[in-house]
């Protein structure tokens, strides 16, 4: 049966591009309908597009996949955007009325539009987090009603390089793929599924340890507070990995089966060791010296972030981390211990239910994006197919119905019907029976005439004729 009613979203990332299809139940849970994935590794470099026919090539893929899934079309996507060059600039925009008045909707909304105004050289807007407005001396989140003279609105603009959008753009375009409005910040979007009201209320940051990227945001009072990315992610832990000769598939797997962040080699007279598949065998201390110190730098800069931000000593419900990254083992503890910050927990996997497709959206943290831009999605991404118009026939008139609303009316209306058809029947039948005794008069009165015989008149006028033209006189 064709599904017609479902969102669809697409995830741009360095290791892969991934699509999806789904609803968002009353409940606050998730239907996925719809799940598939092309690799990305050869096209797509820190979350830019450096060869859109490829891309566009994956995207139709992606498309066709989620179609015969859905038996039907997807008319629209929502599309993520992320990357190496996404990060947020501070703006401030003052007013200064003739005099002192009440603060309007109309001069907040002159204030961001002068701020969206604002030029970026190679760089371009994505969106912007309204920070507080300063009227006067005094800090506002919602400035209309409030009396002032001078008012000053601060923003956080999310901004990105221009090409990085562009190329996405482009991609989709030529995959003949329809972008629902403006692209979604990808990292905005994770962060509405992973954390809770409270945590951005009382300050927290979110780091997505990603495969080439890692991304940090900091929440401050509901508001977006800071974001950066840095170039380092998991695969080049695989990378470093891959210097003790081998490839790097291998070197992810054995990343993933013995990687810790904080390995500590038991006191043993052996060392502990790990076998390849080609029967080589490398010892731990070897594998996770490399792991840890590759680990350790993505900590630290991460902490540099979080410390340029300003809101490093701010962060009451700590530091949230997720992404593929965070599976390393221990890593909550190495950041602890290079940061200083008690409070570090792992989110695996959204905070919403999700139903379906629980063998390829696994709790590990790689997918949690991708879900985030289904649940930002709100409009209906099937294909709508559209009839023609056909040309209205003219219909004959016919008389209204007045008591169509009134029983009593209308049982009125149809004894009146019924009355009429007697007398009209009546009339009929008493016509009927005086034509037919118009004919009884007159073949009486023939049948008289004949046996009286006829009268004076037709005797003398039949004489005179026979004297008149008698056969002797026509001699």
């Amino acid at each position: 049966m064709a599904t017609t009613d479902f969102i669809a979203a697409i995830e741009l990332s360095s290791s892969k591009i991934s699509g999806i299809a789904g609803k968002k139940n009353s409940d606050g849970s998730l239907q996925v309908l719809a799940y598939a994935s092309e690799d990305a590794s050869s096209f797509i470099h820190k979350g830019a597009i450096y060869n859109i026919d490829k891309t566009a090539q994956a995207l139709t893929t992606i498309i066709n996949k989620l179609e015969g899934q859905l038996n039907n079309s997807i008319a629209k996507v929502y599309v993520g955007i992320g990357g190496q060059s996404l990060r947020t600039v501070k703006n401030a925009v003052s007013r200064t009325l003739e005099e002192e008045g009440i603060i309007s909707q109309e001069v907040i909304d002159a204030i961001c539009d002068e701020n969206r105004d604002v030029p970026l050289i190679d760089m371009c807007m994505l969106d912007v987090a309204p920070q507080e407005y300063k009227i006067d001396n005094n800090l506002q989140v919602d400035p209309v009603g409030v009396a002032g003279q001078h008012i000053t609105g601060q923003f956080l603009n999310i901004v990105a390089r221009a090409s990085l959008k562009k190329n996405l753009e482009h991609s989709f375009e030529q995959a003949r793929v329809e972008i629902v409005d403006d692209l979604l910040v990808a990292p905005t979007a994770l962060s509405q599924v992973v954390l809770t009201e409270s945590e951005m209320r009382s300050g927290c940051a979110l780091v997505d340890f990603g495969a080439d990227t890692t991304t940090i945001l900091v929440y401050k009072n509901n508001i977006l507070r800071y974001l950066s990315v840095l170039p380092l992610g998991g695969s080049n832990i695989t990378h470093d990995i891959t210097s003790l000769q081998m490839e790097e598939d291998d070197a992810e797997k054995l990343k993933l089966q013995y990687g810790d962040a904080l390995y500590e080699e038991e006191e043993t007279e052996t060392p502990a060791i790990c076998t390849l598949e080609d029967g080589r065998t490398i010892e731990l201390a070897l594998l996770n010296n490399i792991i840890g110190a590759r680990a350790e730098e993505i900590i630290a800069n991460v902490w540099n972030q979080l410390q340029l931000s300003g809101y490093a000593d701010k962060l009451f419900s700590g530091v949230i981390l997720t992404g593929g990254g965070a599976n390393l083992k221990n890593i909550e503890k190495a950041f602890q211990k290079q940061s200083k910050i008690e409070k570090v927990k792992t989110v695996k996997f959204v905070h919403n239910s999700v139903h379906g497709y629980s063998d390829v959206l696994k709790k590990d943290g790689r997918q949690n994006t991708l879900l985030g831009l289904l649940a930002a999605g709100n409009e209906n991404c099937c294909l709508q197919e559209v009839k023609p118009v056909q040309p209205a026939t003219p219909t004959p008139n016919k008389p209204a119905d007045m008591f169509g609303d009134d029983e009593a009316l209308k049982e009125q209306e149809a004894a009146a019907r019924a009355a009429k058809a007697q007398r009209e029947k009546e009339e009929k039948e008493r016509k009927e029976r005086e034509r037919k005794e118009r004919e009884q008069r007159e073949k009486e009165e023939k049948k008289r005439k004949k046996k009286e015989g006829p009268s004076w008149f037709e005797k003398t006028f039949n004489k005179l004729s026979n004297e008149i033209f008698s056969d002797d006189d026509m001699k």
